[in-house]
């Protein structure tokens, strides 16, 4: 007989460094895992509903990433683009042809009125991925940054012009329509334990926590909640979130991803190259944990991942709470 799972978690995740930390729980035995992942990064290109952040949970939770770029399906061609490219159209959204073939199934079941979830699931299912990945909203919500080249979509900002323009507001639109689905709140309803992956702060976890109902569903769970800085002695991993949080007035450094979740979770998972932040980030109210977080391989995914679920079990535990 199959031993239940010891823990239930909810993994809030976006980009490169969520699906990381989905991969790392993924890997451990007892853990009944739901992802709910970033939509607002979403776009129509060539006519196709994309999802770059679902779509890289997904490839990654399959064994299908391109692991030299972080995205994408690895073995990738790129035929279509090139007959795009030659009839006119702009391809700087690098699309291979077995990626636009999920993008064709996504987008002609959105036509047909399929829930965004119901397909996100089935992919998945379709993939061979145990885990549940979870849309926060089946509504569209997208992000746009206010730069010195004016606004851009966050595809515009990160592919086209590879995070170069300077950001000075952000916001996602949308969110006055928006609705969680039942899923998603569901998950955090239930979860033992809600783990913040180490994924940009302001533009993967911000427009999650930004749906309606989603904040105050993540305040309201009895679980411990924890997360992972994205941040080492001050500098992003992969990304633009340093440079993001500079520009926009706040401390980058692990402190200021404390400060950006104060009041929403319990614990924070620092670098031992941050060890020295720690009575900052105490004085938070947060309980900071010194882990080597830097991920390169699968093994180093499910060793910070075990080492998450522990520190938030042994907390759970003892009542040890923020």
């Amino acid at each position: 007989m199959s031993q239940a799972p010891h823990h239930k978690v909810a993994l809030l995740a976006g980009g490169v460094g969520g699906a990381k930390m989905a991969e790392g729980l993924a890997g451990l035995d007892g853990i009944d895992l739901s992802i709910i992942g970033n939509v607002a990064d979403d776009e129509v290109f060539h006519g196709l509903w994309v999802s770059p952040d679902i779509d890289t949970l997904t490839y990654s939770l399959a064994g299908m990433i391109d692991r030299k770029q972080g995205w994408g399906v690895a073995d990738e061609g790129k035929r279509a683009l090139g007959i795009l490219s030659q009839l006119g159209e702009e391809t700087w959204m690098t699309l291979g042809d077995k990626d636009l073939g999920l993008h064709i199934y996504r987008t002609m079941r959105r036509k047909n009125g399929d829930r965004p979830q119901d397909i996100a699931r089935h992919i998945a299912r379709s993939f061979g991925i145990k885990p549940d990945i979870l849309l926060p909203t089946d509504d569209v919500i997208q992000t746009r940054l206010e730069t010195d080249m004016g606004w851009l979509s966050f595809q515009q900002y990160f592919v086209r012009e590879q995070c170069k323009p300077t950001v000075s507001t952000l916001r996602f639109d949308g969110l006055d329509l928006a609705r969680p689905t039942p899923e998603a709140l569901a998950a955090l309803a239930e979860a033992d334990i809600i783990v913040f992956a180490p994924s940009n702060p302001l533009v993967s976890i911000a427009p999650i926590l930004a749906i309606p109902d989603i904040r105050a569903a993540v305040q309201e769970a009895k679980a411990v909640k924890i997360a992972v800085s994205p941040l080492i002695a001050g500098k992003v991993v992969k990304g633009p979130a340093d440079r993001m949080m500079t520009a926009l007035g706040m401390r980058a450094d692990s402190v200021g991803i404390a400060e950006h979740y104060a009041g929403l979770i319990d614990m924070l998972v620092i670098d031992h190259a941050d060890a020295a932040l720690g009575p900052d980030i105490w004085a938070l109210g947060i309980e900071p944990i010194v882990e080597a977080i830097l991920m390169k391989s699968q093994k180093d995914k499910c060793r910070l991942a075990d080492q998450v679920i522990q520190h938030a079990a042994a907390s759970s535990r003892s009542g040890a709470r923020a």
